[in-house]
């Protein structure tokens, strides 16, 4: 028996995931994840595939972010007609996603070819793909729950455990011949995160390919997020301004909606409107009240056993419509403003930013991970001038940086969760999903407690056996 471990994206990078088990002659492929940063860096490496899809038998689906699910649409586009696994949280999340990016993605030809008619230009390029094919991929996708061994290929079953990262997120345990087990992190949640279960532990395994995006960070402990948001609300209201907050639409809206929620009912800061300003964002939060199966059990009894609903309550404002969005402009009382996109490269938030960041009242505060390369990077690094929409503006509203929300572990967590793993039996941890810093720090520490460790390179072949 033939099993080869390789990868073709999240290599000594965050975006991108697109991870491969060959065995024997049959190759299973995890995530199929959009690569972010440069725009035409991205564009290129999400168009231009270096494998064969029509090669791959089936495919995992570890969670419903664009970086893990958002080039699913372009695998019956080559020739993969194969079956995508996932759980059903993350089948309706990565539905979400998938025409989001759709709709993003043909806004944005459409405005490119405006300004090349502008300047007498050609331009012909289409974008990835289109609404008609995110349908198409998701009659390929099968929902498996939590704890439900089912077959990938030929003498190999995979198995679901709670990776408590988003919802409906998963850490793939595969089972090959008689007795070789491997395990895919996906993305690995924190402790203690508001809404959802901990993180599951494996059972013993031989291989782990493991995350490391925190692999040289440590966040907040996530009970002083709440301390920490009030303190930014208060703050900011006092002296008349708003305060915006890039958040991706999954997840973190839901986050911050459930501690604004908790923080308002204990009376730790005014009454001041709540706009989540993200048609995506408000969806997301309709599958999140669909899917209580998979919440922690405080979420059952700080809410559910009061027929409470977590995402409502009297301050706080779904925006949907365009109108809707362009009047919060006019806004000249203290607000909280949340909106999409999590790394302000695209959306709603632009024009928040762009309407918010020259005024010093106001507060732009970053709660998530910005990649490099990326406007939310430059804002979290203080730049003092920005570019949004082609037009430079001057940093001068206050920026503040809450860590503790981050849904993914940091080395600590990653740490504590590999040394509850069978350590005589782990044969090998591959690290992925991370920037050279961060994996070179949790390799080191990693090695320093007896492991073998690698850091994955794109394109090379690991055998396992």
């Amino acid at each position: 028996m033939g099993i080869d471990l390789y990868s073709w994206g999240a290599c000594e990078e965050v975006t991108g995931s697109k991870h491969f088990l060959s065995v024997n002659n049959e190759t299973v492929m995890v995530d199929c994840g959009a690569f972010q940063g440069h725009r035409e860096e991205a564009d290129e490496k999400n168009r231009n595939w270096r494998f064969d899809a029509s090669k791959v038998s089936s495919m995992i689906l570890t969670h419903g972010h664009y970086d893990h699910c958002g080039l699913i649409p372009m695998l019956p586009k080559k020739r993969f007609y194969g079956n995508i696994y996932t759980t059903p949280a993350s089948r309706d999340i990565a539905s979400l996603i998938m025409m989001d990016s759709a709709h993003i993605q043909a806004k944005d030809i459409e405005y490119l070819q405006k300004k090349a008619k502008k300047k007498h230009q050609s331009f012909d390029k289409k974008p990835m793909y289109d609404e008609r094919d995110v349908v198409n991929s998701l009659t390929q996708i099968i929902s498996i729950p939590y704890h439900r061994e089912f077959y990938v290929a030929n003498n190999t079953t995979a198995e679901f455990f709670d990776a408590g990262h988003i919802l409906g997120s998963a850490i793939t345990l595969f089972s090959i011949g008689k007795g070789l087990k491997i395990g895919f992190s996906g993305d690995l949640g924190r402790k203690g995160l508001p809404i959802l279960r901990d993180p599951e532990y494996l059972p013993p395994i031989d291989y782990l390919v493991m995350e490391s995006t925190y692999g040289d960070r440590l966040h907040d402990p996530i009970d002083r997020a709440r301390e920490k948001l009030a303190e930014v609300v208060n703050r900011t209201s006092e002296r008349g301004g708003k305060i915006i907050i890039p958040s991706f639409a999954v997840e973190r809206t839901q986050e911050l909606v459930y501690f604004l929620h908790l923080l308002r009912d204990e009376g730790r800061i005014p009454s001041l409107p709540i706009y989540v300003d993200s048609p995506m964002a408000t969806n997301a939060t309709s599958i999140f009240r669909v899917h209580q199966e998979c919440y922690d059990e405080n979420t059952r009894k700080v809410f559910l056993d009061h027929h409470k609903n977590p995402f409502g309550f009297e301050e706080l404002n779904y925006v949907v419509s365009t109108e809707e969005s362009k009047r919060l402009n006019g806004l000249n009382k203290p607000a909280v403003i949340i909106s999409a996109s999590g790394m302000c490269e695209s959306g709603r938030i632009l024009h928040h930013l762009a309407n918010n960041i020259e005024n010093p009242r106001n507060t732009i505060l970053i709660v998530g991970f910005m990649a490099k390369n990326t406007l939310g990077r430059r804002i979290l690094e203080h730049e003092k001038e920005v570019k949004i929409f082609g037009d430079r503006y001057r940093v001068r509203a206050e920026v503040r940086h809450i860590n503790a929300f981050s849904a993914h572990a940091d080395y600590r967590d990653i740490m504590e969760y590999i040394g509850k793993l069978d350590k005589k039996r782990l044969k090998r941890i591959f690290l992925v999903h991370g920037e050279p810093q961060a994996q070179a720090n949790l390799k080191r520490l990693l090695k320093e407690k007896g492991y073998r460790v690698t850091i994955m390179k794109y394109g090379e072949r690991y055998r396992l056996v």
